[in-house]
């Protein structure tokens, strides 16, 4: 990147607004160099560059000068002395509220990166609802430092170039800020498929001569059919960004070679007739690619790009896509949603212009709602940004979904009430499962239930993060409101055995017995019991005395029978006694294996293999660590699969194996195959993981063994 100079910033600024405030962008330039004065980049040139990179990409975006004010300061607080009551102070409290939202968290803790990284993004949600501004920032900042990733540890440029390709990239997109977002898109792919990269670089250079031929040539019929209309308009060509080749590569999975569209036309005009006239021209000349024809001039996207798209066979059997639109709808495409509004506005979103940023509505409502990291970053990786679909209700109103949305997902775009109760669902008049995936243009008629709910298998197939939140939601409270039932109960139950009348308690003595435990509330405490996160006994303890020396009842020795309750099934669980412990029958864990446990509701804990298929699919937050300790000689069920040959003893020589290593066998069943096979599934006792691999290794050694293996899930 060529160094940038205060100059060629105001120049920027200029061109597009001669009465500028150019006094307050010299000042804010002036106090930044006096700021990071000294400062010094890893690549060895002086701090003060990178604000002025930044500064002059928002004048590129023709952002007004409170933005680049705050593009010249966004990193002097937290880099240098300033702070922010100083910025408020010189430059008014519109700019300090800018660089306040982009200012980095840097003085929290956090478990993990990705809950730094959700935390990061949570706050720039919030931000740019209350200011749009510092969405712009952002990815001005973010693109001076993708173009200056070089100087970064590898691991570290992946990791920011995944950062910019999964968050930046499609927020820029929904903005309507296509160079932006084409930019950040070829510099991530750099660093995240190098070897790829460099091959279509070379690639594309060797072709660059003969494609450029062929753009001047197409450039030169598209000009002939605007004179044949009379019409007078501006004709662009170019070879595809290097990202939007490599998409379609993987999607088709076609190799370099393979792909032919590679390029694409532009053609501007000024009046949306004339767009419609040309598109005519095209097909009445070229032979339109089917499925490949998009209007988004009659339906705009959601960030009010607006522009006919076609790809046709040309001359020599080339295929390449042809946009047409009017210089306003150019503009727009070329600078952004925000662009005609930010200056009378002020940044905030309000009125007319509010529909055209539900999208980020529906962020802040959602990232209030959902409180694990891990979710907040998938959703919005895989969900919120892929490309739209726009879907019909049967009045005619457009919903903009992602690509593969479901019915569900339209049932809750269109009230949260309706996706709680959503049981069928019609696709231009016909019957569809509610797991469909919907296509472009069709009209959707959702079929209600009042009696009925949302279900967890629909987390399986919804596309968008407000139908998985909402879904979520409700099973948290079910299962919340289940456990705290479950755990009075329980915790009454306990009670009468030993002798505390738990159901006379009053609401304020629960409310200081949950007090005393570290709970919010009495209904925490309930649910904790329901959940097995705490038991009753010791929830009651404060009672324990006085109601067993009434019943007279002798205590014999509390911490032994507490450890005889862990160990009673081989299991420690960290942090928690006395609790009922079973071991999942889909994998059969045995002492040895990796293990981990599962909170089920008012059934204490469930230990699976730590690789279990299942586990994968379970709630974090009701994962607990447990550990293998006191089980020596019980025995442990595991399942096995053995495949041998169909001859005459065989089940005799593999029971007599077992017998040999101390194997007993509890159940079994035996399939013959067609090709002279028979497969054999067994349920074993073994002693732990080395005895049961040890009797799989002696198996596996036998002439009519071709193969065995434990069953896992």
């Amino acid at each position: 990147m060529n160094t940038i100079r205060i100059q060629d910033i105001i120049d920027k600024i200029l061109e597009v607004r001669k009465n500028a405030d150019i006094e307050s962008i010299q000042r804010a330039y002036v106090y930044s160099a006096a700021m990071h004065a000294g400062q010094v980049r890893l690549s060895g040139e002086p701090y003060l560059m990178h604000p002025l990179a930044t500064a002059y990409t928002l004048a590129e975006m023709r952002m007004d000068e409170a933005t680049i004010c705050a593009g010249l300061l966004h990193d002097t607080v937290e880099d240098t002395a300033a702070t922010l009551e100083d910025i408020k102070l010189r430059f008014g409290d519109e700019v300090a509220n800018i660089v306040d939202g982009v200012t980095k968290i840097s003085q929290i803790s956090f478990e993990s990166k990705e809950e730094a990284q959700a935390e990061n993004i949570r706050k720039m949600i919030l931000a740019m609802a209350e200011d749009i501004r510092v969405l712009m920032v952002k990815l001005a900042d973010r693109l001076h430092n993708m173009c200056t990733l070089e100087f970064q540890k590898p691991h570290k440029q992946k990791l920011i170039a995944q950062e910019t390709m999964d968050i930046y990239a499609p927020l820029a997109n929904r903005l309507g800020l296509h160079r932006i977002k084409l930019r950040l898109e070829d510099l991530s792919f750099m660093y995240l498929k190098p070897d790829v990269y460099s091959q279509m670089t070379d690639w594309l250079e060797s072709n660059r001569t003969a494609e450029q031929q062929y753009i001047d040539k197409i450039t030169g019929l598209l000009r002939e059919m605007l004179d044949d209309l009379g019409i007078k308009g501006e004709i662009k060509g170019r070879i595809k960004h290097k990202y939007s080749i490599y998409k379609k590569m993987v999607q088709q999975g076609l190799t370099l070679d393979q792909v032919y569209d590679i390029i694409a036309f532009r053609v501007i005009v000024d009046e949306v007739r004339q767009c419609y006239a040309m598109l005519g021209q095209v097909h009445a000349a070229w032979n339109p690619i089917q499925g490949r024809f998009k209007d988004y001039i009659s339906m705009p996207k959601a960030n009010m790009y607006q522009s006919l798209h076609t790809t046709v066979v040309g001359p020599g059997g080339e295929r390449f896509e042809i946009q047409i639109r009017t210089r306003d709808m150019d503009y727009l495409a070329e600078h952004g949603v925000a662009s005609h509004w930010i200056y009378k506005e002020g940044g905030r979103i309000k009125g007319k212009d509010a529909k055209q940023f539900q999208w980020l509505q529906e962020l802040l409502d959602w990232q209030k709602m959902e409180s694990d990291s891990r979710e907040f970053m998938r959703s919005l990786r895989f969900d919120m940004f892929k490309d739209e679909i726009y879907v019909f209700t049967p009045r005619g109103d457009v919903k903009e979904l992602p690509e593969g949305a479901t019915p569900v997902d339209f049932a809750y775009a269109i009230h949260s009430k309706v996706g709680d109760t959503c049981v069928g669902a019609k696709v231009n008049g016909r019957l569809v499962p509610i797991n469909s995936p919907l296509e472009n243009s069709s009209t959707v008629e959702i079929i209600t239930d009042p009696n009925r709910h949302p279900s967890r298998d629909w987390l399986k197939f919804v596309k968008t993060a407000r139908a998985r939140t909402r879904i979520q939601n409700f099973i948290r409270t079910e299962e919340r409101n289940r456990s705290v039932t479950l755990g009075r109960e329980i915790l009454e139950k306990q009670g009468r055995r030993l002798g505390v009348n738990v159901a006379k308690m009053k609401d304020s003595e629960l409310a200081e017995l949950a007090k005393d435990l570290f709970f919010k509330s009495t209904e925490e405490m309930f649910s904790a019991i329901g959940y097995s996160r705490i038991t009753p006994r010791r929830v009651l303890k404060r009672f324990l005395p006085k109601a067993e020396e009434a019943a007279g009842v002798v205590e014999e020795n509390k911490t032994e029978n507490a450890e005889q309750a862990r160990r009673s099934e081989g299991i420690v669980i960290k942090g928690v006694d006395d609790v009922l412990v079973r071991f999942a029958g889909c994998c059969n864990p045995v002492p040895g294996d990796p293990i981990v446990g599962y909170i089920s509701r008012g059934r204490g804990i469930t230990v699976h293999t730590s690789d279990c298929k299942s586990v994968a699919k379970m709630e974090p937050e009701r994962l607990v660590p447990v550990y293998w300790e006191g089980h020596e000689g019980k025995p442990y069920p595991a399942r096995i699969h053995v495949l041998v040959r169909n001859v005459k003893g065989v089940m005799g020589k593999v029971s007599s194996l077992l017998a040999d290593h101390d194997v007993n066998i509890d159940s079994g069943s035996l399939r013959s195959l067609v090709d002279g096979k028979t497969e054999i599934t067994l349920t074993i006792e073994v002693h732990d993981a080395a005895h049961l691999y040890q009797t799989l290794q002696a198996l596996q050694k036998l002439d009519v063994v071709l193969e065995v293996n434990r069953i896992t899930s």
